[in-house]
């Protein structure tokens, strides 16, 4: 209660200092990589609001661990690569397809070409992809974020580029070589 007699909203006292200024500056990081996990602008603010909801609670022992991000990034990867289990993930059907967005310059069409490629992986291979070749990590942070070993990272990377190099959305590109 205040100074009024009136009941006030305590912060628990595991909520941290500076939780807040690290939202702030690295909300667009978090959900760049959330996106192209997703494929999904709005799914990827969910997936982001989700492991920043997990992590808050304790968020003063996660900042002093000296890499924040890469706690929050890998709560984000491991909730992103549990969520196959969550039945709303699935397909929702509509009365009418929305028109799709119009494309302001190739390389904008480049990129949903790629969303659209990755979208078809399987979730491990899309994880892989994106925190190795998108967020340039080692193939060791990977491995830790996604709770497996180096190998299996280089297997899900390889089959994942190459279902890449195979898509006829990627064709003319060339680049995954």
């Amino acid at each position: 209660m205040d100074a009024y007699g009136t009941a006030t909203s305590a912060v628990p006292e595991n909520a941290a200092t500076g939780f807040d200024e690290y939202v702030v500056s690295r909300a667009s990081d978090l959900v760049r990589t959330a996106f192209f996990l997703t494929g999904d602008r709005q799914t990827a603010e969910d997936l982001v609001q989700t492991a920043l909801a997990k992590v808050w609670p304790r968020w003063r022992q996660i900042s002093e661990c000296g890499e924040p991000h890469a706690y929050v990034r890998r709560v984000m990867t491991t909730t992103y690569l549990a969520w196959w289990r969550r039945r709303w993930n699935g397909e929702r059907p509509v009365d009418a397809l929305p028109e799709p967005e119009p494309l302001v310059d190739r390389r904008s069409a480049d990129r949903l070409d790629l969303l659209r490629a990755l979208a078809q992986l399987p979730r491990g291979q899309r994880a892989a992809v994106v925190l190795r070749h998108v967020e340039d990590l080692s193939e060791a942070r990977t491995a830790e974020i996604m709770g497996c070993s180096v190998g299996t990272v280089k297997s899900q990377c390889s089959r994942g580029l190459a279902a890449l190099r195979r898509n006829p959305l990627l064709a003319e590109d060339g680049d995954l070589r």
